[in-house]
């Protein structure tokens, strides 16, 4: 196989810290990188996760010191709470996932490129990725020429039911968090696992 499947929340602040560096991993190592964005208040409960709003105060203050140490040591600016850290992933999953399928189809433009924007808009820029012209001038950025189209495909009922797919495929293939990604049927999950994805490259490559 030469995919990795990568199973990711928009709005994730681990993502963010990864995508980069597995956009740079695929290309090193000839692989495509599949994506599969995820609602994780669908694919968390199933595996007896919790919404983050939900969580001890204790294990959410950990967890966003925790991401502000990988950020420095990646040297990565991230922001700890954006003002819009919360909000619909409809709009941001639903262009990556259109962005994919244009692209599959011939369609000019960076899919790597258009979900990496996505995340770095919310946790670097904490601009609200909900917002239509946000979206439109990132998928201008990626290449794709036709933002508009691709956003009224984004939220059309045959997008959103992917988006819905992913989250059930999510639950079937064990999916525990985000990020996850999947080489040649391994799970390897969160962005701190992309070491060890590196190292399964290097070993198949």
């Amino acid at each position: 196989m030469s995919t990795i499947d990568y199973y990711y929340s928009t709005r994730s602040n681990y993502a963010y810290l990864g995508a980069a560096r597995l956009n740079a991993l695929a290309t090193q190592h000839n692989r495509t990188i599949v994506h599969r964005p995820v609602i994780l208040s669908i694919t968390m409960p199933p595996i007896g996760g919790q919404d983050f709003a939900e969580r001890p105060i204790m294990l959410r203050n950990y967890a966003a010191a925790d991401a502000l140490r990988w950020a420095e040591y990646l040297d990565i600016e991230l922001l700890r709470e954006p003002v819009h850290h919360m909000g619909p992933v409809e709009l941001p999953s639903g262009i990556v996932i259109a962005a994919q399928n244009a692209c599959a189809a011939g369609a000019a433009g960076s899919v790597d490129k258009l979900s990496l924007l996505v995340l770095e808009a919310l946790w670097r820029d904490d601009r609200d990725i909900a917002d239509e012209e946000v979206i439109a001038e990132l998928c201008a950025r990626a290449g794709f020429v036709e933002p508009q189209q691709l956003i009224q495909i984004a939220m059309n009922s045959y997008t959103q039911a992917e988006l819905h797919r992913n989250c059930q495929e999510a639950i079937v293939r064990g999916v525990i968090g985000s990020p996850t990604y999947f080489l040649d049927n391994e799970n390897f999950y969160g962005q701190d696992r992309l070491q060890l994805l590196e190292a399964k490259l290097a070993k198949l490559s």
